[in-house]
């Protein structure tokens, strides 16, 4: 018999465009995303929904941690007191209640490794005592998703240094020398790759694709004409995939002890990401998430709609006003469609999650992504954490700055939308 959900309608305004004031600040490049961006984060916070505004915040804040995000911990451990939440909560998972604690585990999992959800995840949360409904299950699906990619857009925008001094001095105890950490990864891919990598003067991986140079390419590649049957697609789609788990994503460095503001929020803090294609077969992975098979437009967009009234209608305006951005401009340049780079970028971080859209030619991901890019999208999506804001400056430098965040904006959202698709996946196959 389905439970008689509980809605909780607006009470205080914890996500108020001042609150989120630095970072709302650089979306604000781009109004038209960041329109959807406000009312999306509003209506999960504030409106009517399943879960309690104790529930909402502190899912934030694990959310958060996972990606050792403090400025937006921080943020929300003071959202979480200003709407009546326990202060005992906040001093760890260890104080809460027992229903909050066990989202613990789909929180690790779609942080960090989204294709290990399975429909029993889901069950375990909706049988026995202290159960969820399913309504509650979709909207802290829909709030971890979120968060782990705004925490992620937090780094990738090199915010952390300008917000809070504390996950300044985190990232500095990493570096070991004055490089950035991309630097650091070409060293070592070079020293791993090198009978791989072309001769050039000082060794180094290529540098980037000059943007004249992307610009022709984009022209070349809307003017052809060319069709590749589906085997020749899915073998280019296997060969960037198998590119993405070889390029490695982070400096192998050893690891730094998590805060203890951020590691009382955080269960099995040594649990990162891995590549999904290297993990095959060894964690019982199944295959390749393809688009045809569940989409967010044919599947999940009716789902989460149906089980949490209305969001999807917000997510899937967000994802689109993400996707379809364009000023028809770049580094300067007018008039220039950039429609084939921004679908590449979308569908390379989707591929880094072990999806695959099948009617893609994933041969322009290597056309029109040099590997300094790739390697930047790599650390952005799976270990944000690790990126600096000399990272962010020595990447695509010919680009203006809000075509970087408008860059980040596609990350942050193709990311977002690739744990919805798993999770309500398996929310699709425990009710089936």
């Amino acid at each position: 018999m389905r439970k008689t959900v509980k809605m909780y309608g607006s009470k205080n305004s914890p996500t108020d465009t001042s609150n989120l004031d630095h970072v709302t600040k650089v979306i604000a490049y781009h109004p038209r995303y960041l329109e959807h961006f406000i009312n999306t984060q509003k209506f999960v916070m504030q409106s009517d929904g399943p879960l309690a505004y104790d529930y909402r915040n502190y899912i934030a804040i694990m959310a958060a941690a996972r990606h050792k995000c403090t400025y937006l911990v921080n943020l929300y451990e003071d959202n979480f007191i200003a709407n009546g939440g326990d202060p005992k909560w906040l001093n760890g998972l260890e104080h809460i209640p027992a229903k909050l604690r066990a989202i613990s585990d789909i929180n690790k999992i779609l942080a960090h490794r989204p294709w290990l959800l399975n429909k029993q995840h889901i069950e375990r949360l909706t049988k026995g005592q202290n159960s969820w409904s399913l309504s509650e299950v979709v909207h802290a699906i829909v709030l971890l998703a979120h968060f782990h990619s705004l925490s992620s857009f937090v780094f990738f925008c090199g915010l952390t240094q300008e917000l809070d001094g504390a996950s300044h001095r985190i990232e500095n105890n990493n570096v070991l020398t004055q490089k950035t950490a991309l630097n650091r990864l070409n060293d070592l891919y070079n020293s791993q790759h090198r009978e791989n990598i072309p001769n050039s003067d000082d060794g180094n991986i290529r540098p980037e694709v000059s943007v004249d140079a992307l610009m022709q390419r984009m022209k070349r590649l809307s003017e052809k004409n060319d069709e590749c049957s589906e085997t020749e697609l899915s073998n280019r789609f296997k060969h960037v995939e198998q590119q993405a788990a070889e390029l490695p994503p982070v400096v192998r460095e050893a690891p730094v002890e998590v805060p203890q503001q951020i590691g009382r929020y955080v269960d099995d803090p040594c649990f990162t990401y891995q590549d999904f294609i290297t993990r095959r077969g060894a964690e019982n992975i199944p295959q390749t998430f393809r688009i045809q098979d569940y989409s967010w437009d044919d599947h999940g967009y009716s789902l989460v709609n149906r089980l949490y009234n209305d969001v999807g209608f917000y997510l899937d305006d967000k994802f689109r006003a993400a996707y379809n951005l364009t000023y028809y401009t770049i580094a300067g340049r007018t008039n220039v469609d950039t429609s084939k780079f921004r679908r590449a970028i979308w569908n390379y971080i989707q591929c880094i999650y072990g999806i695959r859209h099948d009617d893609y030619d994933y041969g322009e991901v290597n056309q029109l992504l040099d590997r300094p890019l790739k390697m930047f999208i790599k650390t952005a999506c799976c270990f944000p954490e690790r990126i600096t804001k000399m990272d962010y400056d020595s990447v695509l430098v010919e680009l203006q700055h809000s075509e970087k965040v408008h860059i980040n904006l596609m990350i942050l959202e193709a990311r977002n939308q690739a744990e919805l698709l798993y999770a309500l996946r398996e929310v699709m196959r425990y009710m089936t």
